[in-house]
């Protein structure tokens, strides 16, 4: 099993910034893709952003067109964790976000395909 534990969300106004986290501990050696996923209210649960890695220097990031050049996915392999830098947020963003974690997997951009959750954290952008 492996466990995510999010943080870093909150209330931002427009334009600001915020880093989200995600924590994995447990086997997570069994693990090779983690990604973001966010769903606001009334809508379905969409794809943000992945990140798949073959080693651990060897990163492919992957972005929805939405958050292409504002938001950027990393990863700490010493520290098991990935972030999630979002700039330039606009209302649009508002969501509950969640991370999910999953071994190599080629459809990235589809939360079915994830074995892992976190439990979300809520990313209000005012206006």
């Amino acid at each position: 099993q492996v466990q995510l534990v999010e943080s870093g969300g909150g209330l931002v106004q427009t334009g600001g910034s915020l880093r989200l986290s995600c924590a994995a501990s447990g086997r997570t050696f069994s693990i090779s893709t983690m990604g973001w996923f966010r769903q606001a209210t009334g809508k379905e649960r969409e794809f943000v952003a992945a990140i798949r890695w073959s080693d651990e220097r060897t990163n492919y990031p992957y972005y929805t067109d939405s958050v292409k050049g504002r938001f950027t996915i990393s990863r700490d392999n010493a520290k098991n964790t990935v972030y999630l830098q979002m700039n330039s947020l606009n209302a649009e963003d508002t969501a509950v976000y969640y991370c999910a974690a999953a071994p190599w997997i080629r459809t990235y951009y589809s939360a079915a395909r994830y074995e892992y959750w976190g439990q979300g954290t809520q990313v209000t952008v005012s206006s």
